[in-house]
């Protein structure tokens, strides 16, 4: 497989070569390769997750648990100014 790159991304290479934490570019790749398939991972594992809130929440409406808009903006508001005093 023959790979073409971008002159900033043959640099960040170079670099990575030079600080010796890499022996080769292959060592580079493989890391490169790992880190995204982990982000693919926790991503998938992020929207499985959301789905099954958002399933959680639609029920709770559907049976009147459900929280006025009004009411859960100013929440979250009071939480923001709570956190920027911190």
């Amino acid at each position: 497989m023959n790979i073409i790159l971008k002159p900033d991304q043959a640099e960040l290479i170079k670099q990575k070569l030079n600080s010796g934490k890499y022996n080769n570019t292959d060592e580079i790749i493989a890391e490169a390769l790992q880190l995204l398939e982990q982000r693919d991972r926790e991503y998938q594992t992020w929207v499985e997750e959301t789905r099954e809130k958002v399933d959680v929440a639609i029920e709770e409406l559907r049976r009147g648990e459900g929280i006025d808009g009004d009411i859960v903006v100013a929440q979250l508001k009071e939480k923001l100014r709570q956190a920027r005093q911190e």
